[in-house]
């Protein structure tokens, strides 16, 4: 018996839509904003090496203990902990088989504590680049004598009850402080300018088969970052008050192609503007950074550190070295300069930067983060796209 012509249509656009919403299921994520709008990631399209000449280990010397290296002054650093060696291990491998066995840039770790013999064996093991072992100076380590400790306990304790991760932990507001401003002052890295920040507990899935810190100083980049994220408005409520005071005593400090709507966007997460009074709380996550040591020693990021220290909301509140490096960056740096390393695959959990491309293995291109869905809210990358572009 023949199917009435109006069923044979019902059925065939039931199949359609059918087919759709599978499609819609598989083609990958996208950025969906708290309004409703959506951006297609950047990272699901072909990603490959950035553009212009780049230096490479094939075309050049860079054998540990050339005299004549094509490396430039830059260096891995890491401040870590004895007792984070095993954690630290699988990280070095991780960049070593991605990209320094390649280029043999030295590694230099510094701690606030004498490292073990067992640490400086492991390391070496890990990297034919030479390696250094430094302590941090008392003087740059120790909580300042301006800050008040009656008022630091109180302050944690009222931290404590809105649930933010490491409120009473003063080694947390140290380790803070000392990489907001302190760590480009150590005497082991006066003479470098170029730097790679590396932790432990992360990884990196992409080769890399250009020399980063070559492609930094051609191109005159002050900074490199992988992921872009929202900041607990809690833990710093008086940093953008602090940073307008700054503002107001020195307004030529200010770039002319600055971030500022960046770090002030009030439509994505408005609350969080609103409760970190006027700052979006947007920051680059700074256990990834590759940076020029001479934006952070200059007059302006120098004097603005200088004047949030003296303020003491490293201990007072729980100021990371994230959103201070990412205030400054975006207040005093050129944004034409700040460059998102979008070709290096990286992992600190839960958040990933993994791009589409034959040179990476392990990670889901596209795929922001692994855990609960309220995850996705932290992504600050489509403001960051929308202020600032994708370079």
């Amino acid at each position: 018996m023949a199917v009435a012509r109006p069923i044979r249509m019902l059925g065939a656009a039931s199949i359609i839509l059918c087919l759709f919403i599978v499609f819609q299921m598989n083609k990958g994520p996208s950025f969906v904003s708290l309004g409703g709008s959506s951006m297609r990631d950047p990272l699901l399209d072909p990603t490959g090496e950035p553009d212009g000449p780049l230096w490479r280990a094939t075309d050049n010397d860079y054998s540990p203990d050339s005299k004549d290296s094509a490396r430039t002054n830059a260096a891995l650093i890491s401040l870590v902990r004895n007792e984070e060696l095993d954690e630290l291990i699988p990280t070095m491998r991780d960049l070593e088989r991605t990209w320094n066995s390649k280029f043999n840039y030295p590694w230099i770790f510094f701690n606030d504590k004498p490292f073990t013999e067992e640490f400086k064996k492991r390391t070496k093991a890990e990297t034919k680049a030479k390696c250094q072992y430094e302590l941090v100076p008392k003087e740059h380590w120790d909580v300042p004598d301006w800050i008040n400790m009656d008022l630091f306990r109180e302050s944690a304790a009222i931290l404590e009850e809105k649930n933010i991760q490491y409120s009473d932990k003063v080694s947390y507001r140290q380790m803070c402080r000392w990489n907001s401003g302190m760590f480009y002052k150590h005497p082991a890295l006066k003479d470098y300018r170029y730097y790679w920040r590396v932790e432990p507990k992360v990884q990196y899935f992409c080769d890399v088969d250009y020399d980063v810190f070559r492609y930094m100083q051609d191109n005159n980049i002050t900074y490199g970052f992988t992921i872009n994220l929202f900041d607990a408005p809690e833990s710093i409520p008086n940093l953008w008050p602090t940073t307008e005071e700054f503002l107001a005593a020195n307004p030529s400090y200010l770039h002319e192609n600055n971030m500022m709507d960046w770090l002030t966007d009030a439509k994505l997460r408005p609350d969080h503007t609103r409760d970190a009074n006027g700052y979006s709380t947007c920051h680059f996550w700074s256990n990834f950074e590759i940076g020029d040591m001479e934006f952070f020693r200059g007059d302006q990021y120098e004097a603005y550190f200088e004047h949030l220290d003296r303020a003491g909301g490293f201990f007072y509140e729980r100021w990371g070295d994230a959103p201070v490096h990412s205030i400054g960056l975006g207040l005093f740096a050129d944004a034409a300069k700040v460059h998102w390393f979008r070709d290096i695959g990286y992992n600190h959990i839960p958040y990933f930067n993994c791009p589409n491309s034959p040179k990476c293995s392990g990670c889901t291109p596209g795929k922001f983060y692994a855990g609960e869905p309220f995850l996705a809210k932290e992504d600050c990358r489509p403001n960051y796209f929308k202020y600032v572009g994708t370079h």
